[in-house]
């Protein structure tokens, strides 16, 4: 996070700056830097960034507090990978290539390229979703997917050829993959070119079609295959992986798309990298200071709360957050910190209470 600018210093505002301040800087910012009107992309991004956070009250606040460590590390920008960036997609997107950890591609069906001239010559892509928890999104995992989809006929490997035999010129369209047609119009005669229904556009067909998959090149079956979560993953990621989809015959498979879905936990929220919980000490212990036991991902940690401390004061637990999808680095964990009031106070509470209030009655309790 060092080689990122100051969010002040990106809109041109000061740290007092009102909401209103800070809106219009963006404006003349964003309308400077747009890539439409000849602008610099990557500054463009880098407005946005800071807007998403200094908009935002309680971000800023964070923001003041802690700098960008405070919110998240990523701001509002978007993962970048070999294939571009998101554009606006909300999710992210992994290409695991053959169920190796690969880079991250530009959009949920982006990255292949070939046009529509390929469709019919690789097998239908699949989507299938899997459901994981707060902390395995957090550390990464596997899990294993249970599929039933057309796989490659294992008796004649894809080729819808029964073994010993090869495949022949289509006897309909004599190996051209097409056929043509006349048609009697007013107009007249009109030819027209159409693809061979026996061959299917290829020109060539089977001396004998495979006796298991009757020709077909496929059969349906059951899969299992092993997925690598990687650690920092968020709900809504797209996890690709190439040719684990239907296959076709005399042709590549389809691609498997995995959503990914992080079941909320009951304690903590996650923003980017950030982990954020609470957590409530009573009014005496604010006052005078304490140390508390903290739960987080990675276990009970030791917090001290000084004296003086107030509700809604936010506390940073440095590497306790979640791991950078881009570094070996992991984000803070932060703790903000509720002061209880008591509403049912004793006699004697009461009294304590006042005799305290009596001499500084003018400013207040503490």
């Amino acid at each position: 996070m060092a080689d990122k600018r100051d969010y002040y210093e990106v809109l041109g505002v000061k740290k007092d700056a009102s909401a209103d301040e800070i809106k219009k800087a963006f404006r003349r910012a964003a309308i400077e830097h747009h890539p439409d009107q000849g602008g610099d992309e990557n500054k463009f991004k880098e407005v946005n960034e800071a807007y998403e956070v200094l908009k935002d009250a309680t971000k800023k606040q964070r923001y003041d507090q802690f700098g960008h460590a405070g919110v998240g590390g990523n701001g509002g920008g978007s993962y970048e990978g070999y294939g571009g960036g998101f554009g606006q997609g909300q999710g992210q997107s992994f290409d695991f290539g053959d169920m190796g950890l690969g880079d991250i591609f530009s959009s949920f069906f982006g990255g292949g390229g070939g046009g529509g001239q390929h469709r019919q010559s690789r097998g239908r892509d699949v989507e299938s979703r899997i459901e994981i928890t707060f902390e395995q999104a957090v550390f990464g995992t596997e899990s294993e997917l249970h599929l039933n989809i057309e796989d490659t006929c294992e008796h004649c490997k894809g080729t819808t050829v029964e073994p010993g035999y090869e495949m022949k010129t289509c006897d309909t369209c004599e190996g051209r993959g097409q056929v043509v047609t006349v048609a009697r119009t007013v107009f007249g005669n009109i030819q027209q070119a159409a693809t061979c229904p026996k061959c299917k556009g290829t020109g060539k067909i089977p001396e004998k079609v495979c006796s298991v998959c009757g020709g077909k090149g496929t059969k349906a079956k059951s899969q299992h295959i092993n997925l690598k979560i990687p650690a920092g993953v968020d709900d809504g990621a797209t996890i690709r992986l190439r040719e684990h989809g239907e296959a076709i015959a005399n042709g590549p498979k389809g691609d498997l798309y995995v959503n990914i879905r992080v079941k909320p936990h009951k304690q903590f929220t996650r923003e980017g990298d950030l982990i954020i919980s609470s957590e409530h000490v009573p009014m005496v212990d604010a006052a005078l200071g304490i140390e508390i036991e903290v739960a987080t991902v990675d276990g009970p940690v030791r917090m001290k709360v000084p004296a003086g401390t107030q509700s809604g004061s936010d506390f940073k637990l440095s590497n306790h957050g979640v791991p950078h999808m881009k570094g070996s680095t992991r984000g803070a964990h932060i703790v903000t910190i509720i002061v209880d009031t008591p509403t049912k106070l004793n006699k004697q509470q009461r009294e304590q209470l006042e005799q305290f209030k009596a001499p500084t009655k003018k400013h207040g309790l503490f």
